[in-house]
């Protein structure tokens, strides 16, 4: 869905290209093309300065109903873009075609296709985990691709579908978790106190997420994404619900980590010093997992600030309505990303303890015990 969402905006936005062909009447259709010659490029400067590229391009299709036809597109110059399609000889490009009630046939380019340099850069991920990690960097892979086709093969159809997004994340977060878990450490006591910590843990983080949605009045609707949803889904979504399963599964890849290590950690202090009693053995943990507290909530801070940047340009832009510190903090592009750092922070603090306690009574040294 998100890529149509794309698709459309940019072509409505983005540079575009024509050719009219006589008594072809055709639905809207996407296909791929090849880039045989850059007949003109020009460059059109704006009046705040900036500049954008507009080109009329020969393409090839490659697919689809447009496979091996050429087509003379010509680009329309007198259109104000944020940013087009800029392609050279040999480009493979997504485009789209139009036809209207007399025949004429509108094509516009709107992506690169960009496919295969994903293929390699997958590929040189796993060949990298491979190197360092060895086997288990061969699970951690594993886990992932198990994860990837539980996101987009059950929690994605199943929301747009109709079913609560909440109860769908919850579900396929379990599944999530125990792929990772049991698939990267094993069947043992340390996975399982691992599964549990992280399975209450992300309890306390729903339950915090719910308790201040509701407290700060969030609807899930400040995306734009969320308003496509609405036209092109054939369901109701409830928008809240999914902003909470987007909270609750952002947080889980996070609490692995944490959780994870500090078992580990538990395990590593009985070990060193097997007459340490529960009490000395918790504190000593404990102050190992304050350490990873601090970096851990960072990397959650920075991978949210990350993907919201553009949302915090507003703290600079003083125009309305952001003219003041209190009006950004308030709008609710805003206030998502707070809610949704400080209960997935808060999660992942409460985290170090409940694993910890249950590391310190239950773990064994050695113990392949399930």
């Amino acid at each position: 869905m998100k890529k149509i969402f794309f698709l459309t905006l940019i072509f409505l936005t983005l540079p575009t290209v024509a050719v009219f062909a006589q008594d072809v009447a055709i639905e809207n259709q996407t296909f791929e093309a090849k880039v045989l010659k850059i007949v003109t490029e020009r460059t059109i400067e704006r009046e705040d300065g900036s500049t954008a590229v507009q080109q009329d391009l020969l393409l090839r299709g490659l697919d689809g109903s447009w496979q091996d036809k050429e087509v003379q597109a010509k680009g329309i110059g007198d259109i104000d873009v944020v940013k087009g399609v800029v392609a050279k000889v040999g480009d493979k490009v997504v485009v789209q075609a139009s036809g209207d009630a007399d025949g004429n046939v509108t094509f516009v380019v709107t992506d690169h296709v960009r496919r295969g340099w994903l293929y390699f850069l997958f590929l040189l991920f796993a060949v990298v985990a491979y190197i360092i990690g060895k086997r288990k960097g061969l699970k951690a892979l594993a886990s992932l691709i198990v994860t990837f086709f539980i996101i987009m093969w059950f929690i994605v159809p199943r929301i747009l579908a109709g079913a609560s997004p909440l109860g769908t994340s919850i579900f396929g977060a379990l599944i999530i978790l125990a792929a990772i878990i049991y698939i990267t450490w094993g069947i043992s006591r340390k996975s399982h106190i691992a599964f549990i910590s992280i399975f209450f843990s992300l309890i306390l983080t729903g339950v915090l997420s719910i308790i201040f949605t509701k407290l700060t009045h969030l609807t899930g609707l400040a995306q734009e994404e969320a308003m496509v949803l609405i036209g092109l889904s054939r369901q109701a979504i409830d928008f809240e619900g999914l902003l909470l399963a987007g909270i609750i599964i952002g947080t889980l890849g996070v609490l692995d980590d944490i959780v994870v290590s500090q078992v580990s950690a538990v395990e590593q202090l009985k070990m060193t010093d097997p007459n340490l009693n529960p009490k000395q053995l918790f504190t000593r943990a404990i102050s190992v997992g304050i350490d990873h507290i601090s970096s851990m909530t960072n990397t959650l801070f920075l991978a949210y600030a990350g993907a919201a940047l553009p949302l915090l340009l507003l703290f600079s832009v003083k125009s309305e309505p952001f003219v003041t510190f209190a009006q950004v903090l308030n709008n609710e592009l805003i206030a998502t990303e707070i809610v949704r750092t400080l209960t997935g922070s808060i999660g992942l603090i409460l985290a170090v303890p409940i694993c910890t306690l249950l590391a310190v009574y239950f773990i064994k040294v050695n113990d392949k015990k399930v």
